[in-house]
């Protein structure tokens, strides 16, 4: 199995706010921040609920990780901790981001650039997840992927991009099922937020957007 070992902070829950954008995206960059500087630190989703505002993404009402890397690029600071700006779950509120001095409290790096993994490219996409975790958007529509508790889901595909979330790693399971490690934000119920996804299955249309 090929994990981000260490490179993953403990599952977290969006709640009925939906806004798994900045949750796949706050994912992605901590993970880089390990890899990069030996530091684990959890980064606030709620910063990105707030701030990054605009574009397609609209706190609750949903968003893209893409937008989500921009708004760090822009601003050339890295997110506030999680600990300093909590997630609330809400959006709506004011921008607090100016009150933290994220460059010293943090210890986490600025992002100056991101890049696309080609679409339905399996072998590029194992090659990026091979350096760090990364966000992708997935349909999760499917009843039994809502309902998933456990093992590798080899439910239906679609094209309907619904959710985002953030590949941590890679294996092939004992009966030789290829998958996906994938870290959710939805409650820690039966999966406890990690799913094995199989892999290398044969889809029409797009199932995957990957930076």
């Amino acid at each position: 199995m090929k994990i981000s070992m260490g490179a993953v902070t403990p599952v977290k829950y969006q709640g009925e706010c939906g806004c798994g954008w900045a949750f796949a995206a706050v994912t992605a960059v901590e993970g880089l921040n390990k890899l990069k500087t030996g530091n684990l630190v959890s980064l606030s989703e709620q910063e990105l609920v707030d701030c990054n505002v605009g574009l397609d993404n609209d706190g609750c009402r949903g968003g893209h990780f893409g937008y989500a890397f921009q708004y760090m690029i822009e601003r050339n600071r890295t997110l506030a901790t999680e600990a300093d700006y909590t997630y609330q779950g809400v959006d709506g509120g004011s921008c607090k981001a100016d009150d933290y001095n994220k460059t010293d409290a943090s210890g986490a790096i600025t992002i100056t650039d991101f890049e696309n993994v080609p679409e339905n490219d399996e072998n590029a996409l194992l090659q990026a997840v091979a350096y760090q975790p990364v966000s992708v958007a997935i349909d999760a529509n499917a009843v039994e992927f809502q309902q998933y508790s456990g093992g590798v889901y080899g439910g239906p595909c679609g094209t309907d991009l619904t959710h985002a979330v953030t590949i941590v790693g890679y294996g092939t399971s004992d009966d030789g099922v290829k998958y996906w490690l994938i870290k959710n934000s939805w409650e820690k119920t039966g999966g406890e937020g990690i799913h094995e996804v199989a892999e290398r299955r044969s889809c029409q249309g797009r199932t995957l957007w990957h930076c």
